[in-house]
Order: structure tokens, then sequence, then C-alpha cells
């Protein structure tokens, strides 16, 4: 990722485990498989045959909130998890999630992924109706909805609640008995499910089914409701507005290579927006090489396509802290340096071909140039694995104003110049589209504008 201390970030992930033995073990090491998709806080709720639930969240990551002697006080074989990253509501402990919630018609325990867009019109309504809020996240507001419905089904009351929200979301809801899986009508946010022995399995994202030996079974369709308890998988639609707007970031860079997002695979995408790339803007080089870690599989691509070798000229340091709090700009660039080196004895002397996934300030794609030529590359062509972001997220995605994103006001050979390269290239739209082969549409709202949902004011930046 272009932005090494302070760019996109993927707000959160979600695992749910049902009829399983020792839950919470296995919720550990499907969270575990998230962990990339939010580092701020993470928690796991269990309930055992009886109906008690077991609850511990934190701070920090899997490995800090959770050791074999926390884990095994969540008793029970059904569990759901969260792992956060804050972007809407912050951050602190009340915001990490699951969420637990005590009512007359049961209690429930709730984990999200995702950004509801009109949250602030629903919150104003529910407080006139009294609702107390106990953290800022917009999670809380479906389970509120939900309870607003004293006297139908759970499932009734989850449908009427689920048609009152606008953005994107991959809810779990779990009760006593059963795990409720729900994902938005556009399909923006990612939910798959997956069988372990007799019992079900749901992820964010499917990588997290290998680690565990659970098998992939299908995805969580657009606007739909699975139920899953002792009767197995019953589904609903709680609409028949429904879109396959798959976020386009999540192929590009937020989901884990070893993914397989609505039946197309992470890596195999990204290589082929690497083809793609070259296609559309081949480069007289000696050398092909990818910012660590998500432009790896691009960069082998266009390296494949091109017969341009493929060398690692960048390493990333996995153990350097956040740069951006180092009190001096010089200090600061040398926190940069920590994190991500060139290998001088490769890019020496050569002409070469960067890949990266995106620029979203454009400030260290400069540094990185920079620091090539300063380790001896004679010429750097820099190609980029998706269009250029020209407007902010408001699904879930850490995408600054429109006035930080250096898109926004330069066109290529303006942000070419800024970054120092040689020469610059953004794969197109259509490239975009066509390296998730089969699909028709994407969410392309950060390259485009063009959002799935309405935005209301109070979220326009």
């Amino acid at each position: 990722m272009t932005e090494i201390q302070n760019g996109l970030h993927e707000e959160c992930g979600v695992f749910g485990v049902y009829n399983v033995a020792d839950a919470s073990s296995l919720l550990y090491y499907g969270l575990h498989s998230l962990q990339h998709r939010g580092q701020e806080g993470c928690g796991i709720v269990c309930v055992d045959e009886n109906g008690e639930f077991y609850r511990r969240k934190g701070l920090g990551l899997i490995s800090d909130v959770f050791d074999a002697d926390k884990l095994s006080q969540l008793k029970g074989s059904m569990g759901i998890g969260h792992v956060r990253y804050s972007t809407h509501g912050g951050g602190g402990l009340d915001n990490v999630q699951p969420f637990y919630f005590r009512h007359k018609n049961g209690n429930f325990a709730l984990a999200h992924n995702g950004n509801i867009v009109n949250s602030k019109q629903l919150s104003d309504m529910l407080e006139d109706m009294g609702t107390l809020f106990h953290s800022t996240s917009d999670s809380e507001l479906l389970a509120h909805l939900i309870k607003k419905n004293d006297n139908t089904p759970r499932i009734e009351a989850i449908i009427d609640a689920l048609n009152k929200l606008e953005g994107s979301f991959a809810f779990l809801i779990m009760t006593e008995n059963r795990i409720y899986a729900c994902r938005d009508k556009d399909g923006i946010r990612p939910l798959s499910i997956g069988t372990l022995g007799d019992g079900y399995v749901i992820s964010s994202e499917t990588c997290a089914f290998e680690v565990i030996g659970a098998r992939f079974l299908r995805d969580v369709e657009p606007g739909e409701i699975v139920c899953i308890d002792r009767h197995g998988l019953r589904s609903n639609f709680y609409t028949e507005d429904r879109h396959r707007k798959l976020c386009a970031m999540e192929f590009i860079y937020f989901s884990r290579p070893d993914s397989d997002l609505e039946g197309c695979n992470v890596h195999s995408y990204r290589k082929e927006s690497g083809r793609l790339l070259w296609k559309e803007a081949p480069a007289e080089a000696d050398i092909v090489i990818g910012v660590p870690d998500s432009s790896l599989s691009a960069a082998m691509g266009y390296s494949e396509v091109s017969g341009i070798p493929y060398e690692m000229g960048l390493i990333k340091s996995k153990y350097v802290g956040r740069t951006f709090i180092m009190p001096s700009q010089s200090l600061r660039e040398m926190g940069v340096k920590l994190k991500l080196s060139a290998v001088r004895s490769i890019v020496e002397g050569k002409r070469v071909v960067l890949i990266d996934d995106s620029i979203v300030r454009g400030t260290t794609s400069r540094r990185i140039v920079d620091l090539l030529r300063e380790s001896g590359a004679t010429e750097v062509h820099v190609r980029i694995a998706s269009p250029a972001l020209t407007h902010p997220c408001f699904y879930g995605v850490d995408i600054p104003t429109r006035e930080e994103l250096i898109s926004s006001d330069k066109n290529a050979e303006e942000v070419c110049k800024a970054i120092h390269a040689d020469s610059l290239h953004f794969l197109s739209r259509e490239s975009t589209l066509k390296a998730a082969k089969g699909r028709c549409e994407l969410c392309f709202a950060c390259f485009s504008g063009e959002y799935p949902t309405t935005i209301y004011t109070d979220t326009e930046n």
C-alpha cells in the first residue's frame, strides 16, 4: 500500500462459529486470519448449551487480548468475533465489538463490518424515542432498531431493521440458539459461509476457513439473511432491490491474496490486473518491482506478460511503528526508510517499473520513487493497479477527504510530476472490472464519485 503511515484502512472483520466444539479457539484462529482487517481491538462472545453468554474484548491484536486461559473461559459451541479498525465513531474500548444486548425477547450479540451512511438520522430518531447508546459506533443502531420491534418474531424484526439502513454491512447476530448472517443489498462488504463437521463457520474472508480446516460452502448473497440453527441453513431476502457491487478495493488491496471473493481468487485478480497494466501502459525497463505486500501479485503479472524480470527491489519491515507520530520531518523520513528499503544491488543502474495498488495523498509515493533513485535507479516508471482515487468512501474504508486525495484535482501527468516519476499510468476502470472475470459490476465510488446508495449531507466531505 502506497501510504505506509496513514493510508487506506478497512474498518473490520467478522467471524462466527455454529455447532463446533471449543468454538472460542476456532474464533481465535479465524480472527487471527482476519487481523489484516483491523488491529485496534478485538472481541469474542460465546454461548453455551444453557443459553449463557460469555464475553471478552480488548484493545490491541488478537494475541494481546486472548490467551489459552481467557479462551477457556469462553464456553460453548457457538460464538461470534470481531476485529476492528476505527473509522466511524472513533476508537476506544466501548466501540470494540461484538456488542451484547439484554432484551425481554432474548439476549443477543452483534458484530458488524461496514458503515451505515444514514446513522445520524437513525440515531437522532432513536434518541427522540428514548434510546440510550452505549457506544459511538454506528453498528449499535441495528440492535436498537431490532429491540424496538418488541412484539414481532426476531426474523421479522431483523428484516424491518435492515430495511431502515443505508450503506454497507456484513452483520452477524447471535441469539441463545442461532446465528443470523446478514449482508447489505448492494453486496459492498463480503461475507461467506463454510462447513466444519456438522457445524458452520461464517467469515468476512474465505482465508479464515483454511486455517481451521473448514470448507467453503457459499457466499451470503446481497440483501440476504441466512439463519443458522439446528435446522441447518434457512434463507430470507429482506429486499428485492439487490445488486452485486462488491467494493473494488477488496480485490485491489484489503483482502488477503488467498481469499476468494464471490468466486474470484484475490491473488489471481491482482495478477491479472498486472497483465492488463502492461497491455495499457508498456514500459521499456530492466526490472519490475512491487510495493510490498498487496502489489506483489500485480507486479508478477506485469512481469509475466512483459518478459521483464520480476525482482524483490523493495523490502518491507514488519516491526516498525507508525512513522507519522515522530516529532520532526527528518525523523519521519528516516521512519519511512525503516519501514521500506530499496535493495541497492538490485536496482542500481536499472530502469525500474514500480507497481503499486493505489496512490492516496502521493507523499509516500514520492518518497519511494526518491528512495529508488537514491539507490541508483536510472528511471522509475510507476504503474498503479487501480484507477485514480478521486473521491472519499462512506462504506467503511478510511479514505481521506477529497481535498487530501492527490488525484482529485490533478491528472496523471501532474501526479507523475508530483511524485518525481518518469512516467505514470493508472489502470482503467474497464480493466479493473475485467480482471474480476465474469463480473459486470463493482463499487467504483472512490474512483468515480458514483455512490450506490444515497449519501447524506452529514457524511459528505
